[in-house]
């Protein structure tokens, strides 16, 4: 029980970490600390494209249409998304499912539902993953590339929190997985078993019972009709 609580802290805490990252404006930003001039500072995210300048101020300017955006943003989006909406869900069965909450029902039951949030937790863990990997892929392929004539970017905060909870959520997802998959697997080899070897010996009793009460009424009704006979002579 007290491993399945650790893992859904250590879930819950990535999910947030993630949910953190939608938000936030430092995806990728430009560096300009080795200039000898003060030029503005460049910045994005999913959302939006920014301009700093020197005295702080900032300017941001939304995307245009989602339709006329290029198909490596709307990937990101949509994994990033899932991500939050995948371990949403994965805390839901993780509550249901978890021994202390005691809300699933029976303990096999319980185990079930627990590995599906688990499963559900590492697949949200892969999107995020999967999201921030690819914008980081592209930044530093652009980054690198001397032929690239467009505003160059660094990593940006984002991306490293976005790491961080997604690796809480695989590896709190695996943990969990692997606890609620050997209990499901114990009860498959062990139970059945005993499970049918009690309805056989509740049968046999029920049986052996039947056959003595069977018995009793006979040998009643065999007593009954002595003492019947035995009145019948004397009179």
């Amino acid at each position: 029980m007290y491993m399945e609580i650790g893992c859904f802290v250590s879930c819950l805490s990535g999910w947030i970490l993630v949910c953190s990252t939608l938000p936030t404006d430092y995806w990728s930003i430009s560096d300009s600390s080795e200039s000898v001039l003060t030029i503005p500072d460049f910045y994005n995210n999913l959302w939006k494209n920014c301009i700093a300048d020197g005295t702080g101020s900032s300017n941001c300017k939304d995307y245009p249409s989602m339709m006329a955006l290029p198909g490596f943003l709307q990937a990101c989006r949509a994994l990033a998304v899932s991500a939050v909406i995948l371990g949403f869900f994965g805390g839901v069965l993780t509550l249901i499912g978890m021994k202390c909450t005691k809300i699933g029902g029976s303990q096999v039951a319980n185990a079930r539902v627990t590995f599906s949030g688990a499963i559900t937790y590492m697949v949200s863990g892969f999107s995020g993953m999967s999201s921030y990997s690819m914008w980081a892929s592209k930044t530093v392929s652009e980054f690198m590339n001397t032929d690239f004539r467009g505003q160059k970017y660094e990593l940006g905060a984002a991306l490293f929190v976005g790491w961080g909870g997604s690796i809480l959520l695989i590896l709190g997802g695996v943990v969990l997985g692997f606890l609620s998959g050997k209990e499901i697997i114990l009860y498959n080899k062990y139970l059945p078993h005993g499970f049918n070897t009690s309805r056989a010996t509740a049968r046999t009793r029920l049986t052996l019972g039947g056959a003595s009460f069977h018995e009793g009424r006979q040998s009643r009704a065999t007593t009954k009709t002595v003492q019947t006979l035995g009145r019948d002579s004397f009179v």
